[in-house]
């Protein structure tokens, strides 16, 4: 190839490169470089073309080459450049480095500006390479250029700039040529800068002295640079503070230094720089108080090493070693943070040496381990500097004294005194190890006193010499008063020794100083912060206590446990400053916390028992001093407590009448005071004759306490003690008490005592003499008792009661006692009430009244003044009387009140003549009487046994109760009481009142023998055994008593009484005639009596006679009043009704007796019971109204549940309508609250059944499964439990029962059994109709399952087995049914329509309903087989008519719609009438379902798809997967 192609194919290359055609372009190169393989220019757009086609490689060696072959040229070079710099990779940049240099050459005499660009690219280069030398010479060469080029001010200042933000903070770091043309740089940007002064130069000036201060060998040139700046900003202190701070972290704080700092002070106060120089100024002037002050002010500065240094060298000088060591931890943290060069490490050595003896003088094991660690941290350089260091001895010595190896620490110590004698703390050391050095010199501590008073002379700051020089005067010398000056020397020093502080008051106190101490304690707790200064707080707060200032004393003892919270002598003192202000609550908490925190203090435990014992929690008390004797079993104060406990709960008792416990709980705090074994103690003395007086109220016969031996001097373990014994033994202890100790308490409990042994005696009716010496002892001790202390009220009014007794009677000092004793004491209730029962014994009503009111009017709420009043009105005949004894019992119990109350309670009972008087309705039944009389007068029957009026009384009032044994138990105490007396009369009512509580509880035999024992003269006593007789089933006897009776009865009534009674009897015998005969008699008196009325109006009931009953109940209703038992007049009003055929009526009545007694539970019950059988289409009502009977009373409710259940079941409420309100949840709650009735079960198996036709109708599982044996066993073993008069309902219910679960066995599929079920219902009722049927239905189940016609001779079978039981209705609707599964529709109407005829005989609500919509749904049937007869239709039409007219019936007008359906399924009356079957609510879902499925044929036929959409959009919310499946299926084929 010749020159002229080369050219051409050069020029072929470039242009192929200026149109991007680089392959095209390495071709034409290629063929160049074959001719000429050193062409420069080939080369070159070969690295050109491949550098754009992405081939590095290629690139660079073409560019190399080419460079190689020309070096002086630029392109290849550029070409380098330039590839370089597209690159990512590592490795290049070095060359990248040879490439810019080469460049700077060849540029640096060609073209400057280009010199320039590349130079700035190098720089960046060498910035991103840290290469900061060859930045700053590359920077100052680049300036340089530009200075020659005559460049201006502004551009230079910017070069300048530019270099100092190239160079890093860290240049220090770098070699001195860097560090020199940073500082060159800085120099010329700050001579360059325009504008001066501003802010940016004033910005810029700051970084330059801060980059001087890191130079530690710059200083000329910073205090240059700083005087400098302070001429160009007078008013900035930054200059000043770099200064100051300069002079602090070198070390040489100069007289410059100084006046530098309070220059800086004059401009700031407040600059740290300034106030750490003061401080080491201070410090170096060794005013150490000042100096910490400036320091700890001045200290915040950020990296001020030596700021942290000098506060801690500070701290050691004034003895202050922990916050020094805290101090040393700030400076060697703030060390470890900066770069270890010269001065930051020598720092670091003086803080750790420092720290080292900081430790050292804490003088303690953990200080000298981490003394030991920081003392190997400096120990190279201790050795280095100082060879003979003391302190390496004293650190030895203090690891022996740690160690306790005082010989040792001895040696050590005086080493270290031997080269630095004139340091204090190496004699204090030594002088503490011959503190604690062996007995010898244990015993003689004149060597340590000698060693601390050098020690002290040497250092006067060092506070923890002067506290041992004070623990040696206190506990060797005896000085306590020079002791108490070294402690308060020592805790002035250091105000956070504790101990020092803590003996320098204690010192105080001792010695009657109080006001020092309580103004040192004032002092700390004033400048303390929350939880320190425990000790401070601890004693201010018992000096609080001892001084009576509680409050105080309690915020002190409070503040002490936020200091230590598990201290438990802090608790325990706490506690006791709760106690001693009142506060028992937060006391018996302080205490048990102490108890918790401490369980061995027997004090902590003994406080809070003491404290329960005072609240009145006595038994947790008895627990707490229980748990004190299993410690110490001989602890007084806990025995002592125990006795008061048992002794208080006595007295509780014994005011709630439980006089069991009274006796228990005398008897365990006599036991607990005898084990005290101190006889030297009066006190206890006095407790044992007030736990043995407390039984005086008690019945001599329930009395019979055991007694310790010991008590009665005798070695026996345990003597039992009758009443009067006990009473005897409790003189004797409080003689005893007297002996020891002479005080008018006791001889007023001695005079108590007597008295209480007189009453004894009087009840007992003992010897005269002995009662009266008794009262005369106790008039004495009485008397005794006033001469000591004559102003106490209490004792004036103890021997006016014993004056004014039988036995005494004298009523002028009795009247001047109570006198006395309410001048002593004028708010005295009792002395004013006692007052006036003297008046009341003496006959002065007006005076005892008197008394009396102003007894009330001190405390209304006081009981004996209301019985006193009580009394007065029953004296004077008020009727007022049961108004005041009932308020006595409502105030408390009393016996006298008891009995007053429960006598006027059963006077007014006994009036039968008052029932309708206002004054009868608000004093019996408004105000509870008869229950209230009742509790009272069994309480007091539990304490007075003897009392036969009031065992009476409580018999009679248990009889109104129905508590019938109970009141057989109440006469049977009367008549054993009245066994043996003289009244025979009282004693023959008490038997008669035994007798006929003994007939009431079935004790027949017993009743006639009581009877018996009575004369049998008075018409009650022979009515009685003619009754007793009856219920025994000896009706001729009975009969001959009742003929006696008549004989002897007076008034109508009786005789009218006794006549109905001689009916009934004939009614026993079937002798019907001669009942009708005898109540006949009853009504043709003039007097007729409700009872004889009502037995001839069951009568007629009994023999379904309606004439009878009718004349019976209009006879009834004239001789009755509105209110007069009206549920029984109800009951038997209702009952004429449903016997004439009148069921509407029997529900107009019961609703009628409802809406005039709406409180009447027993009438809702009643209507909620008639409702189901007379009128079941109002069975919603019938169910509403048994709850309302529950709700008003659980009694009735009972039995209000079962009909409310029934009701529902009448409804066909189920758990899928309603999950609450259904008939299975309210027969299970009749199950629970009265699961004894068989009812209750065989109507629980009938909500069972219908839960499952329900299930089954829904197509899910069945919930109640295999439950129908498991209940017809149980209504059978309930069913047994009842009388003789229920035997009938109880076999209907049994035969019920195993209908219904043969009927469920049946429906589940589970036909053996069920055949079985019926073949053993058979056998013992072999002629039972309805399970006949259902035998038989039974039997052809699989017959009818199997589809087959069934032969004329079965079919005549099951005509005859339902003609047998002809009146079933139920028996009809089945035969139609198998006509209907042979095709013999004919027939099966026929059927449907005899069972409708029975139903309308029947009166059968329910038939007639049923039998309507069967023979519907049959001819509803045949007209959707599409068979062409008018008769069919025109049947569904009337069937349904007349259903609708009995009942709102959904299924009848369901039955209409698919009827109308059938006819014409488009028409718009169809659409009509299904809609409204789903769209109006009152529908069952289960019709609804089957509405809403025919309703969305006719849709899809008519194509109305909006009305499609709102009828899936229904079906949706109501879960009808059976539409919405049609409706898919529908949709499909559309």
């Amino acid at each position: 190839m010749s020159n002229k192609e080369v050219k051409a194919a050069l020029k072929s290359a470039r242009d192929a490169i200026r149109n991007k055609e680089y392959k095209e372009a390495l071709k034409h190169c290629k063929a160049v470089l074959k001719q000429e393989k050193n062409n420069y220019n080939a080369w070159v757009f070969i690295g050109l073309a491949a550098t754009e086609l992405e081939q590095p490689d290629q690139a660079q060696s073409a560019y190399k080459k080419a460079a190689e072959l020309e070096p002086g040229q630029l392109l290849a070079w550029q070409g380098l450049a330039n590839l370089y710099e597209k690159s990512n990779q590592a490795d290049v940049k070095e060359n990248l480095f040879n490439v810019y240099q080469k460049l700077l050459e060849l540029y640096e005499s060609t073209d400057t500006q280009k010199w320039c660009e590349v130079c700035v690219k190098l720089v960046e280069l060498y910035h991103q390479e840290k290469k900061y030398l060859e930045v700053a010479r590359t920077w100052h060469k680049l300036i340089q250029i530009k200075q020659e080029e005559g460049a201006g001010n502004a551009e230079l200042h910017q070069l300048w700039k530019r270099l100092i933000q190239l160079l890093p903070d860290s240049t220090q770091n770098q070699d001195n040529e860097t560090q020199q043309l940073l500082l060159t740089s800085f120099e010329h940007a700050v001579n360059s800068a325009d504008m001066v002064p501003s802010e940016d130069h004033e910005k810029l000036y700051k970084n330059f002295i801060q980059c001087l201060s890191k130079f530690p060998h710059e200083t000329a040139r910073l205090k240059k640079a700083c005087d400098d700046m302070m001429v160009l900003y007078p008013t900035m202190s930054y200059p000043l503070e770099v200064r100051c701070l300069h002079f602090i972290q070198s070390g040489s704080f100069t007289e410059e230094a100084l006046r530098c700092c309070c220059r800086l002070m004059e401009m700031d106060s407040s600059s740290s720089p300034g106030l750490i120089g003061l401080g080491i100024k201070f410090l170096q002037e060794k005013k150490y108080e000042e100096a910490v002050k400036r320091l700890t002010e001045g200290k915040h500065t950020s990296q001020c090493q030596a700021a942290w240094y000098y506060l801690a060298e500070a701290q050691m000088k004034m003895h202050k070693h922990k916050e020094a060591v805290i101090s040393c931890n700030r400076a060697l943290k703030i060390s470890g943070q900066l770069d270890d060069d010269g001065g930051n490490l020598q720092q670091k050595y003086i803080a750790l040496r420092l720290k080292a003896e900081a430790l050292i003088k804490i003088a303690d094991a953990d200080a000298a381990e981490e003394a030991i660690s920081t003392l190997e941290q400096v120990a190279q350089q201790l050795v280095l500097s100082h060879p003979h260091l003391a302190e390496a001895h004293a650190l030895e010595g203090l690891i022996y004294y740690t160690q306790k190896n005082y010989q040792q620490a001895e040696r050590s110590f005086q080493r270290a005194i031997e080269r630095k004698a004139e340091t204090a703390e190496y004699h204090h050391y030594l002088g503490l190890t011959y503190w604690f050095m062996g007995e010898e010199i244990r015993k003689d501590k004149t060597k340590a006193l000698t060693q601390f008073l050098k020690a002290a002379k040497l250092d006067s700051y060092m506070g923890s010499v002067f506290c041992y020089l004070g623990h040696y005067y206190r506990d060797v010398a005896g000085d306590k008063s020079r002791a108490r000056g070294c402690y308060k020397k020592a805790f002035e020093l250091d105000r956070t020794d504790g101990e020092a502080g803590a003996a320098a008051v204690d010192l105080s106190v001792e010695l009657g100083d109080t006001e020092t101490a309580l103004a040192i304690l004032t002092a700390v707790t004033e400048r303390a912060s929350a939880g320190t200064a425990k000790w401070a707080w601890l004693r201010r707060g018992l000096y609080y206590l001892r001084a009576s200032q509680h409050s105080q004393a309690v915020a002190d003892l409070q503040a002490a446990l936020r200091a230590d919270p598990k201290d438990s002598n802090c608790w325990e003192s706490l506690g006791e400053a709760y106690l001693s202000r009142g506060g028992y609550t937060t006391a018996l908490k302080s205490f048990m916390k102490a108890s918790e925190l401490n369980p061995e203090s027997i004090y902590s435990i003994y406080k809070a028992a003491s404290i329960e014992q005072i609240l009145g929690k006595y038994k947790d008390a008895i627990a707490e001093y229980q748990q004190i004797l299993k410690k110490s079993k001989e602890y007084v104060p806990a025995l002592k407590g125990l006795g008061e406990c048992y002794l208080m709960m006595a007295r509780a008792a014994l005011a709630d009448y439980l006089d069991g416990r009274v006796l228990d709980y005398v008897e365990q705090a006599l036991e607990y005071f005898t084990r005290l074994h101190r006889p030297d103690v009066s006190c206890l003395w006095k407790l044992l004759g007030d736990a043995c007086t407390i039984v005086h109220v008690i019945s001599s016969s329930r009395v019979n306490v055991k007694v310790l031996g010991s008590l009665l001097g005798q070695n026996k373990g345990k003597q039992m003690l009758k009443k009067s014994e006990l009473l005897s033994l409790g003189g004797r202890c409080y003689g005893r008490a007297l002996k020891l100790m002479s005080s008018p308490n006791t001889w007023c409990d001695l005079g108590i005592n007597y008295y209480r042994q007189a009453q004894h005696l009087t009840a007992a009716n003992s010897d005269t003499n002995e009662i009266s010496e008794l009262l005369e002892k106790s008039l004495q001790c009485l008397k005794k008792a006033v001469r000591l202390d004559s102003k106490n009220h209490l004792y004036w009014n103890a021997l006016g009661v014993v004056a004014c007794c039988s036995g005494v009677g004298n009523y002028a000092l009795a009247q001047h006692s109570f006198i006395k004793s309410v001048q002593a004491e004028q708010i005295n209730v009792v002395a004013w009430t006692n007052l006036g029962v003297l008046y009341l014994a003496t006959e002065n009503i007006q005076q005892a009244h008197e008394a009396f009111k102003v007894a009330q009017s001190l405390e209304p709420s006081y009981l004996m003044c209301w019985i006193g009043q009580a009394l007065i009105a029953e004296a004077v005949g008020s009727y007022e009387t049961m108004d005041l004894f009932r308020h006595t019992t409502e105030l408390s119990m009393h016996t006298e009140g008891a009995k007053g109350y429960a006598h006027w309670v059963c006077s007014t009972l006994q009036d039968k003549t008052n029932r309708e008087t206002e004054l009868y309705r608000y004093n019996i039944v408004q105000m509870n009487a008869i229950p209230a009389a009742h509790v009272v007068l069994s309480k007091y029957t539990e304490r007075i046994q003897n009392d036969v009026s009031a065992f009476t009384m409580l018999g009679y009032l248990n009889e109104h109760l129905q508590l019938t044994k109970q009141a057989t138990n109440a006469y049977q105490r009367a008549v054993s009481l009245l066994k043996n007396s003289e009244d025979k009369e009282k004693y023959n009512t008490s038997m008669q009142n035994y007798g006929r509580s003994l007939c009431a509880i079935g004790q027949y035999d017993k009743a006639i023998q009581a009877y018996m024992s009575t004369p049998l003269t008075e018409l009650d006593s022979i009515v009685g055994v003619a009754l007793a007789y009856f219920k025994k089933g000896l009706l001729q006897d009975s009969i001959k008593a009742y003929e006696t009776a008549l004989s002897l009865a007076e008034s109508e009534q009786d005789k009218a009484h006794i006549l109905t009674a001689l009916a009934i009897m004939e009614y026993k015998q079937n002798k019907v005639d001669a009942a009708k005969t005898l109540l006949f008699k009853c009504s043709l008196l003039k007097e007729p009596t409700i009872e004889s009325l009502h037995a001839l109006c069951a009568l007629g009931l009994a023999k379904q006679d309606a004439t009878l009953a009718t004349a019976a109940l209009k006879e009834l209703l004239k001789h009755t009043k509105s209110k007069d038992n009206i549920y029984e007049r109800c009951l038997i009003t209702s009952a004429v009704y449903a016997l004439q055929g009148r069921n509407v009526g029997v529900q107009r009545q019961a609703s009628k007796a409802v809406h005039s007694n709406p409180d009447d539970p027993a009438l809702w019950a009643l209507l909620s019971r008639l409702v189901p059988l007379y009128t079941p289409q109002n069975a919603k009502g019938g169910a509403v109204a048994g709850n309302v009977a529950h709700i008003l009373d659980l009694n009735h409710g009972k039995k209000a549940l079962l009909h409310s259940a029934v009701n529902q079941l009448a409804i066909g409420c189920h758990s899928a309508e309603d999950e609450r309100g259904n008939a299975l949840k309210d027969i299970q709650k009749a199950v629970h609250l009265f699961p004894d009735d068989p009812a209750t079960w065989a109507v629980l198996m009938g909500a069972c059944h219908a839960e499952n036709t329900v299930v089954y109708l829904n197509n899910t599982q069945p919930k109640k499964r295999n439950l129908e044996m498991t209940l017809v066993a149980t209504v059978s073993a309930k069913s047994k439990f009842y009388t003789n008069l229920l035997n009938f309902h109880n076999f209907a219910l049994e035969v019920w029962s195993l209908c219904q679960a043969i009927t469920g066995l049946k429906e589940t599929g589970r036909i053996t059994e069920a055949e079985a079920l019926c073949t053993k219902g058979l056998k013992s009722c072999p002629n039972h109709p309805d399970l006949f049927l259902l035998l038989r239905q039974v039997q052809c189940k699989q017959l009818f399952q199997s589809h087959k016609e069934l032969p004329d001779a079965i079919l005549e079978e099951l005509h005859k087995t339902v003609m047998s039981n002809s009146t079933s209705v139920t028996a009809w609707h089945w035969l139609a049914k198998v006509y209907q599964s042979q095709r013999m529709m004919v027939a099966a109407e026929m059927c449907y329509r005899k069972s409708l005829q029975l139903a309308s005989q029947q009166g059968s609500w329910n038939g007639k309903l049923s039998s309507l919509l069967r023979l519907a749904m049959l001819a509803l049937e045949i007209c959707m087989a599409n068979i062409s007869n008018d008769h069919w239709p025109s049947l569904v039409q009337e069937a349904t008519t007349e259903a609708l007219k009995l009942f709102f019936c959904p299924l009848a007008v369901l039955l209409q719609a698919l009827l109308q359906y059938n006819r014409k399924m488009g028409a718009r009356e169809t659409r009509r009438m299904l809609e409204r079957v789903v769209y109006q609510p009152g529908y069952p879902e289960t019709i609804v379902s089957v509405a809403r499925w025919y309703l969305l044929r006719h849709l899809y036929a008519k194509d109305d798809y909006e009305l499609i959409d709102a009828l899936v959009a229904n079906a949706k919310a109501n879960g009808d997967t059976r539409s919405l499946e049609l409706d898919k299926k529908l949709s499909a084929s559309a």
